[in-house]
Order: structure tokens, then sequence, then C-alpha cells
């Protein structure tokens, strides 16, 4: 995976000290996140709730505050390829196209490149647990996209397998269907986002 294809995008860190109670709560997790991609970060200082520069309506209350990992989110100029690095995971997103046929799991010659690619990566980062998510838009029947976007995701894995040859590495692979959007699924180019599969695994610690 070659860093010359790719285009920086955005880089965010985010703080977020929640309310409770009667106020409004001020929520940070994204719901769009697949299960197993939570931050882990805690907050670095603690916050006074009787501190009189806190503006906190009537009966609220202070939520346990947390950090959420710094995010660098880099993608090629086409969009078919994204990789996003936060403090603890990489994360690589491909398009659906790019690796497949039309409603078919599978793989095209250049998706077995690009996957060999991100199998070079797990590799770099001595990674001994590999996440692999498949997903699709919401044409179709939810079941009809359930069960293809789990055989994408077995194909792609299938070949990270072949590729890295190590027995230490353990693989949880599923398919979401059109769970967990990333884009809108109301136009063509947001269904295109949406329609991909996803590797991820721990990165290295500095």
């Amino acid at each position: 995976m070659t860093s010359s294809r790719l285009a920086l995008a955005a880089t965010t860190f985010l703080l977020t000290v929640g309310l409770s109670g009667t106020g409004t709560a001020a929520h940070a997790d994204d719901p769009n996140d697949p299960p197993g991609t939570e931050p882990s970060a805690s907050a670095p200082v603690e916050v006074d709730p009787a501190d009189p520069d806190l503006k906190i309506p009537d009966g609220a209350t202070l939520a346990q505050a947390k950090v959420l990992d710094i995010k660098s989110v880099v993608e090629d100029q086409s969009g078919d390829e994204r990789r996003e690095d936060t403090n603890t995971n990489v994360t690589f997103a491909l398009q659906a196209e790019v690796l497949f046929g039309k409603d078919s799991a599978k793989l095209g010659a250049e998706a077995k490149s690009r996957i060999a690619g991100i199998a070079e990566e797990v590799s770099n980062q001595n990674a001994t647990r590999v996440r692999v998510f498949g997903f699709t838009d919401d044409l179709g029947s939810s079941a009809h996209g359930d069960v293809l976007s789990r055989k994408r995701a077995n194909a792609v894995h299938d070949v990270l397998t072949q590729t890295l040859n190590d027995a230490d590495i353990t693989y949880e692979v599923r398919g979401y269907g059109e769970q967990y959007p990333i884009a809108d699924n109301s136009t063509e180019a947001g269904r295109k986002k949406n329609r991909r599969v996803e590797v991820s695994f721990p990165r290295t610690e500095a």
C-alpha cells in the first residue's frame, strides 16, 4: 500500500464532556461505528462539577469525560480506498466496485493486489488480531445484503490468510449488510461509499 496513491483528508482530536439528568446530553460516540471500534482513551484531566465557570442546565449532572482517539484519514483521489489511523488501530476501507463485480463476491485481479498491500501493513504492525467486515447499501432486501456482505468479507479474509500465512493471527469476519452506513444512501455516490469491505487491526505502539 503506497502512500503516494493517497491524499491526506482530515485529522481530528476530540474531547467530550457529557451531560446527564434533565439537561441535554452531549455524545461523542458515533452510532454508525461497528462493534469493537469504540474509543479507548480516558480523559486526561479531572473536571470539577462544582466549578462556577461551568454552564450546566438546572438539574443536569456531568457524565464521565473521555477523549476520542486522534484520527488521521487518508483517501485516494478516486475515493476507492481509505485508510484511517487512530492511536490504537489501523482501518482500510475498500469500495466493493474495486474488489468485486456487481452483486458478486468473486474478487478481481486488481483486488488481490490491493489486499496484498493491506496484508503487508498487517505484517508491518505485527498484528495478531484482524477484523474483516463487509457492508452494502440499502438497495434490495436486508437479508440479501447480509449474505452478500458476509461472502465478500470471507473472500477478502481468504486472500489475507493466504498472503500472510500466519497461524498466530486471529480473524473476526462479519457481514453487516446495510448497517453502519458511512454516507447517504439516497444518492448513488453515497451508496457507492457504503458498499465496502473494511480491514482493521491494532497498530504498533510507538
